[in-house]
């Protein structure tokens, strides 16, 4: 995982949002989860957990669209209205955390280090890495 020092900047596919993050992750998740995966269009999702505070967007103005979870909550998800690029979302009610989608990230984060969650949901052929941390759901901090 990156350094607690470092600002990590990112933003969508065609550069109508750019922001940054200060103050490293508090955890780094690969869900597999349908939703993620939906919203990845791939085997999963990556959610570099920060503090709300740590967000700065330095560029446009992103959109807002809401989805229940699973687990009963709300969340509200932050994306590019010019290109549809998801950036972050947040849970309904939960203010001092977000979770940075980590493909928006100008650098890539290192997996070696992130939690797996919702594996009962993982796609037949996708082999958790030895000693990783899992959970068949959703963990009581996300």
């Amino acid at each position: 995982m990156p350094n607690k020092n470092e600002v990590l900047q990112g933003g969508c596919q065609c550069g109508a949002i750019r922001y940054e993050v200060s103050g490293g992750p508090l955890q780094l998740y690969v869900c597999h989860c349908r939703e993620c995966r939906k919203q990845s269009a791939s085997a999963f999702g990556i959610s570099f957990i920060v503090p709300l505070t740590a967000l700065h967007v330095t560029q446009g103005e992103p959109k807002l669209w809401s989805r229940p979870t699973e687990t009963g909550h709300t969340l509200d998800c932050a994306f590019c209205p010019e290109c549809g690029s998801r950036l972050w979302h947040q849970r309904r009610g939960s203010a001092d955390i977000l979770s940075i989608k980590g493909g928006s990230l100008d650098e890539p984060v290192d997996l070696g280090q992130a939690v797996h969650i919702w594996t009962s949901r993982m796609l037949p052929g996708i082999i958790l890495p030895e000693g990783s941390a899992s959970f068949s759901g959703e963990p009581d901090e996300y």
